[in-house]
């Protein structure tokens, strides 16, 4: 297993965790073995978890030199723990995984390389995951999942047909750009394309989860993002892009 450099890794996976005891560490040791050979770091957002997730993750560092554990004093949801790594993260690509351990770490490779490769368009800013073909879940959560998206497509138009995979690569300078707001992860291609990036997404695997229980319920999730698609609407009819800018 490759042990990321001190300052600056290529990579920094980030994994937001919320009560995933049982979870963390062998999805830990994923990523390790998934990206052996590469210069990476993993950093595990604890959001003030009730169980052992904690512990478990502080014991794992013996075992795993890259692993960072980054702990919120106060729970703040999914998308402030994205948040929190990356403004810890280290490497210019930056790729999240589910903490569930639902997002096999073998696909990392698939949307780092696709992100990275010599040929990608200038200003490709994020390559996801796309589950659609593979989705390892209950009927009526797929069909509730299909019908988000649709609508979430239609109304802005991101061409993405999987928002909800947590399996994504993006350029970290990219993602600093973005307007923060609760949710905010599940809209970053909506708002990579408003800054004027180019997303991409790759097909992925997906599994059931072994340990532990969703923190979300399909109607509450449905309802968050109506109102959240209301909100980037409205962020989208305001923007104005420069297009870039050079010192003169």
């Amino acid at each position: 297993m490759s042990q990321s450099a001190p300052n600056s890794p290529d990579i920094s996976v980030v994994v937001p965790a919320y009560n995933e005891a049982g979870n963390v560490v062998p999805l830990a040791r994923e990523i390790a073995t998934a990206l052996a050979g590469r210069d990476f770091e993993i950093l595990f957002v604890d959001d003030c978890s009730t169980d052992t997730t904690r512990q478990e993750l502080v014991d794992a560092k013996a075992e795993l030199p890259m692993l960072r554990v980054i702990a919120h004093r106060h729970n703040a949801g999914q998308s402030r723990s994205v948040r929190t790594g990356i403004m810890h993260a280290r490497g210019a690509v930056v790729c999240t995984v589910d903490g569930d351990g639902q997002n096999p770490p073998v696909d990392l490779p698939t949307v780092i390389d696709a992100l990275t490769r010599a040929d990608a368009p200038a200003n490709l800013g994020l390559v996801g995951g796309d589950r659609s073909a593979n989705r390892q879940d209950s009927a009526w959560k797929k069909f509730a999942s299909r019908f988000g998206n649709g609508l979430r497509k239609a109304m802005l138009n991101d061409n993405c047909n999987d928002t909800g995979c947590g399996l994504k690569a993006f350029k970290r300078s990219a993602y600093l750009e973005l307007p923060f707001f609760d949710h905010q992860h599940r809209f970053l291609p909506a708002l990579m394309i408003r800054e004027g990036y180019v997303c991409e997404f790759r097909p992925v695997t997906h599994r059931h989860r072994t340990i532990g229980t969703s923190k979300y319920t399909n109607f509450g999730r449905l309802f968050a993002s109506l109102t959240d698609m209301m909100g980037v609407m409205w962020l989208n009819s305001r923007a104005r892009n420069s297009r870039g800018s050079d010192e003169v």
